[in-house]
């Protein structure tokens, strides 16, 4: 059997202008797509005339396999991820597959690299990410809480900008909350947090608050929430953490 090969495509935050011409390429070139329906959605223009594979959420180890199958009958398959595939992405499942098969029946893979939601958002908000910072996920489906809250607490004793994946959802309310009170043992109430929902796309909102506040915000699964380091200051509703020029050089 000839064996195809898989594009595991990060597709960036959603809007056509925040895609790579790569991964364009990769997702016109292929016979099959397969992914998430919501995100199939947001590039369904360049989909017509394509076999689609779409699941819903939490579904992804039967899309991989599905999709592993196919290449390795000899198909052109792109396996689509919004933001950066790689990036709590499709990219260790959809590999894990591959290289768990005898190495004769492996297919060939290539990993393109998307626009992370932690990028998108934080070009949104200004220039938040100018130093160190530590993205962690909510979402404790595939990671124990305890564990999360560890790296939250450490994350925050090293002063690093945290970003946040996963926030918050119908299900999931109160991590968030108890994310809060361990950030307000180490920073101060009026450290900047910004929130991005839906960023690069047509619903796009941008909010700018306080660790002290934030909370009363709106915040869901398609938000990231950013929250400042010591240094981090708000100007003309900008979001910006200093890198240190300004102490070394002026």
């Amino acid at each position: 059997m000839s064996c195809g090969k898989i594009s595991i495509v990060g597709i960036g935050p959603g809007n056509f202008l925040d895609m790579t011409e790569r991964a364009k390429n990769a997702i016109e070139s292929a016979e099959i797509i397969s992914g998430y329906k919501t995100y199939l959605k947001l590039i369904e223009k360049i989909l017509v005339g394509k076999k689609i594979i779409a699941t819903e959420m939490m579904q992804e180890v039967e899309r991989a396999k599905i999709s592993v199958d196919e290449a390795r009958k000899g198909s052109k398959v792109a396996v689509i991820s919004s933001g950066d595939a790689g990036v709590y992405g499709m990219a260790g499942l959809v590999i894990e597959t591959i290289l768990n098969l005898p190495e004769e029946n492996q297919p060939e893979f290539e990993v393109i690299a998307g626009i992370s939601a932690v990028n998108s958002a934080a070009a949104i908000l200004g220039a938040p990410l100018m130093h160190d910072f530590a993205v962690i996920s909510l979402s404790d489906l595939l990671t124990d809480w305890d564990l999360i809250k560890k790296r939250v607490k450490c994350a925050a004793e090293g002063d690093f900008v945290i970003a946040l994946y996963n926030p918050k959802s119908r299900r999931r309310v109160k991590n968030i909350e108890e994310v809060q009170k361990i950030l307000l043992e180490f920073r101060e109430k009026n450290t900047p947090v910004g929130i991005v929902t839906n960023a690069g796309r047509a619903d796009e909102k941008k909010i700018i608050s306080t660790l002290e506040n934030f909370l009363s915000e709106e915040i869901n699964m398609f938000s990231l929430v950013l929250i400042g380091n010591s240094k981090t200051f708000v100007k003309n509703n900008f979001m910006i953490t200093p890198r240190g020029y300004e102490e070394k050089y002026f």
